[in-house]
Formats: structure tokens, C-alpha cells, sequence
């Protein structure tokens, strides 16, 4: 009958015991440290915004935000988030059959705003077999 060494097995977990002992001590020793930490309204705590979603049509109309726009009114409303939250991204969503001028036209005034996080959407096509 084979036997089973369990030494290799009892070794992971007295170190994982060890592990966590050690890492309940550090949290133990800052909780006991008698600090007041600052308070902060809610708004101050506002958490960046998700990506900016600007949608380009065919025709060449730009709409951030369900608001059709010009490229000078996105590149100051872009500058002025940008402002707020340094990491600030978009995603351009340009029309398939549009001329790709609009969407370079966009990419443009996006960097102006100073926006460098940028991307373009696309979909996956179908593939039939």
C-alpha cells in the first residue's frame, strides 16, 4: 500500500497560519494608534466619471452626453471635465458609412482639450461559416 506524505501539505499551512497571525498584528497596532481622521462631505468624494461617450454621425453631428454640439463646444466642455478629473477618457462611437474625416476631426479636438485616454467603438461582424 503506497502511503501519503502529508509533510509538504502541513508545511503551506502552518506558514499560511503564520501569514495571517502576523497580518492581524499590523492591523491590531494601527487601530490602537488614538487618531482622529479628518471628515469630508460626500462631495468631496465624488469618484471620476466613467468613460465620455461621443457619438458622430454621418452627416457629420457630434452628440456628447445626448447633446448635439460643435467641435469648439466639445473641445471647451472636454477641457472643463478634464479639469476636474486629470484621467478623463472618451470613446468615439463614429458612423460606419460616415467619412473618417469626422472621426479625425474628433480625435483632434480631443486632444486640444488635452485628453489622452481615447478610443474608438466598434462592433464584431458575423461571421458565417
Amino acid at each position: 500500500m503506497p502511503a501519503i506524505n502529508l509533510t509538504p501539505m502541513l508545511d503551506i499551512v502552518f506558514n499560511l497560519i503564520i501569514f495571517f497571525m502576523v497580518g492581524a498584528k499590523f492591523t491590531d497596532a494601527e487601530s490602537s494608534v488614538d487618531l482622529q481622521v479628518p471628515e469630508v462631505s460626500q462631495a468631496a468624494l465624488s469618484s471620476a466619471p466613467e468613460k465620455q461617450v461621443i457619438n458622430v454621425f454621418r452627416d457629420g453631428r457630434i452628440v456628447l452626453q445626448r447633446q448635439e454640439v460643435s467641435l469648439t463646444e466639445l473641445t471647451a466642455q472636454l477641457a472643463t471635465t478634464r479639469q476636474q478629473y486629470a484621467d478623463l477618457g472618451v470613446i468615439v462611437r463614429g458612423d460606419a458609412q460616415g467619412p473618417f474625416q469626422n472621426v479625425a476631426a474628433l480625435r483632434t479636438a480631443c486632444r486640444q482639450a488635452g485628453i489622452s485616454d481615447m478610443g474608438i467603438s466598434v462592433r464584431m461582424a458575423n461571421k458565417e461559416r
